[in-house]
């Protein structure tokens, strides 16, 4: 039996790449419980759209695949139907930043609009969640969510606890690839059920890098700041020396004690841009499936001639087949996968104390570590040598950050053969 994972997603460009790479792998390597949706990349209700259209591609993948005589891949997906759950639609505070400058205002390139006859058509909205507004959405057929997906009425980070509470004491993994408002959600109602992940896989933040949607943020510790400290404080063993405060007090405090600590694997822009799927590799695997008429292939094309349109447009050096996409989402989800390959390396100072910054004006979402050279002390309590609690030992955060991987040289064709071999 595979690994079991939920996926936390805002399905834009990446992120869909991240989904495929999973549905596409074995039944004996992975096994998807959940896909938790949240606003991210765009809004919540797009998400949707975009998740169930790349079950109804798939779905058309397959029988074109069945018709060649191919295999039809997908085992992970034909053995077992996950769920999808509609999550959060707002970060817990401040504005609410989108992504949709560069994955397109439906996070696909505009997609639906320019090839609408690869999004389904047929009323799906009373399968979710009844308070989401499905405004303009178009819908998928009832057949393929029977076929493909089982649609749930409860909120994300509900459906997060039941999965949790459901299977065995750490025996899923989380990857989250988006915003973790769902994360905080859900360890906010009951941190012990949360608490029995085996781990969650955060993509998000930067530490040596500059961040990519203010000199410091990282877009999604940026865009929900209070729910990524929130998460990251389950990771140290008291976690109010480093839960945010608060403007509205939405969310209760953690429990003074809890029974465990959170493992918390962080990949952020340092090791995320290291993998990257360029315009050369791409061109050369598409040509050929699109002249055969695949549909999966289709509808890759149509997203991803937009995406390395818009990189040439914002990165001065992405032009031509040299155009470099970086795989954010799709690297943890690898990791998922591929956990017990030895060449997975955390930092060499892991577990490290990062702490997200909420309030600053120009810091928020910055993934902030104390570089000065100091002596622990023992003790919880704040003194003038020591604001913050960072030399306490019993206090601070415990964050696994990767910065090893086997598959940094050749990431783009690993996607390229997973989702099209």
């Amino acid at each position: 039996m595979g690994k079991k994972i939920i996926i936390d997603t805002d399905p834009g460009i990446d992120d869909i790449l991240g989904l495929l790479l999973a549905l596409s792998a074995t039944p004996e390597e992975v096994e998807v419980l959940l896909i938790s949706l949240t606003f991210g990349n765009i809004e919540v209700k797009n998400c949707l759209r975009n998740a169930v259209s790349m079950f109804h591609i798939i779905e058309r993948e397959m029988q074109w695949r069945r018709e060649k005589g191919r295999p039809e891949g997908f085992g992970a997906l034909r053995a077992h139907r996950p769920i999808i759950a509609v999550g959060a639609e707002n970060p817990l505070e401040d504005q609410k930043m989108l992504a949709d400058y560069f994955h397109g205002t439906d996070g696909l390139g505009g997609i639906h609009a320019s090839h609408p006859h690869l999004t389904p058509t047929e009323a799906w909205e009373h399968l979710f969640h009844t308070t989401i507004d499905h405004a303009g959405v178009p819908p998928a057929t009832a057949s393929d969510s029977e076929r493909a997906f089982t649609p749930s009425k409860l909120p994300a980070y509900k459906e997060i606890l039941r999965v949790l509470r459901d299977n065995e004491l750490d025996s899923v993994t989380l990857v989250a690839v988006g915003p973790l408002t769902n994360l905080a959600l859900a360890a906010a109602e009951d941190p012990e059920t949360f608490l029995r992940v085996k781990e969650v896989v955060v993509m998000g933040g930067a530490i040596n890098q500059p961040g990519n949607v203010t000199p410091m943020g990282e877009f999604n510790a940026y865009a929900d700041a209070v729910a990524a400290a929130r998460v990251f404080a389950l990771t140290s063993p008291n976690p109010h020396t480093t839960v945010p405060p608060t403007k509205n007090g939405k969310l209760p405090p953690y429990p003074s004690k809890l029974s465990r600590q959170l493992t918390l694997r962080l990949f952020p822009l340092d090791i995320t841009l290291r993998h990257n799927l360029s315009r050369g590799q791409f061109r050369k695997a598409i040509t050929p499936l699109l002249a055969s008429g695949s549909p999966l292939a289709e509808w890759v094309d149509a997203f991803m001639g937009h995406t390395f349109k818009t990189l040439e447009r914002l990165h001065r050096g992405h032009e031509g087949d040299a155009a470099q996409l970086s795989m954010h989402d799709p690297v943890c989800v690898w990791y998922a996968i591929t956990a017990e390959d030895p060449k997975w390396l955390p930092s060499e100072n892991s577990p490290e104390d990062i702490r997200i910054d909420t309030l600053g004006q120009w810091t928020r979402g910055m993934c902030v570590i104390d570089r000065r050279n100091r002596h622990r002390i023992e003790g919880e309590e704040e003194s003038s040598s020591d604001h913050g609690l960072w030399l306490s030992g019993s206090a601070g955060n415990r964050i696994w950050r990767m910065d090893g991987s086997p598959a940094e040289e050749n990431f783009g064709e690993i996607i390229i053969q997973r989702l099209f071999s």
